[in-house]
């Protein structure tokens, strides 16, 4: 029987404790070791699963470690060393022209503030949010990914539909101390229980809770269609 609890405010304190407690060892999946294979990890990640990704980066990063190496890069051959990554061709593009607005405007390195990372090509709030909280420790945001996006609007802490409005809602929401963590929390979750398409009611730590349950519920808050 999926009943939220009384308030959203309640309602999340709920699903963050339970949640920490599932997964203790909640992180980011993409591998890097500095700020700019991180970014290029993101920005590849775009609608691309991360296993993806970092199976493409072991080489990337080798052949291309600094940004100069992108901003010379040929466009063609920077495209065939993605290849496999959704969008390989556009993101080649986007790759190419960071690593040239990071030599031009920033000696090489990646900014540390919002408006300049969003200023950079394929990158929108949630890739510059992932690496402020990760390339620099600086968290003024919660990462609104597809499973967040789900599992947010499922579980009842959101109506709103757009990733803007979620993130907004989700940080009146959700204590500044979480806000990091709870994109992993949910990310984790989204991957091994609550799926888009035929999530694991019967075995969610949730499912008392979540007033999106199959068990109890007819709609999917997630998409506000009948559960098939």
């Amino acid at each position: 029987m999926g009943t939220p609890l009384d308030s959203r405010d309640a309602q999340v304190e709920e699903v963050l404790d339970r949640l920490y407690d599932a997964y203790p060892d909640a992180t980011i999946s993409l591998r890097y070791s500095n700020r700019l294979e991180l970014l290029v990890a993101v920005v590849l990640s775009a609608q691309c699963t991360d296993e993806r990704v970092n199976e493409v980066t072991t080489d990337l990063f080798e052949k291309y470690p600094t940004a100069a190496d992108y901003a010379a890069a040929d466009e063609d051959e920077l495209a065939d060393d993605i290849y496999g990554i959704t969008f390989h061709n556009s993101k080649a593009g986007y790759l190419k022209s960071i690593g040239e607005t990071l030599v031009e405007e920033h000696d090489g390195e990646v900014p540390d503030t919002m408006s300049a990372l969003t200023d950079l090509s394929g990158v929108g709030r949630k890739t510059a949010n992932v690496v402020l909280q990760h390339g620099h420790d600086v968290v003024e945001g919660i990462v609104v990914d597809t499973h967040v996006q789900r599992l947010a609007r499922r579980l009842g802490l959101t109506t709103e539909e757009s990733p803007t409005k979620i993130e907004d809602d989700l940080m009146d929401l959700v204590p500044e101390g979480d806000w990091q963590q709870l994109t992993h929390l949910l990310i984790s979750h989204g991957r091994a229980v609550c799926d888009a398409r035929n999530p694991d009611c019967a075995d969610c730590v949730l499912e008392d809770v979540c007033p999106s349950s199959k068990l109890d519920s007819e709609v999917d808050l997630a998409s506000g269609e009948a559960w098939s």
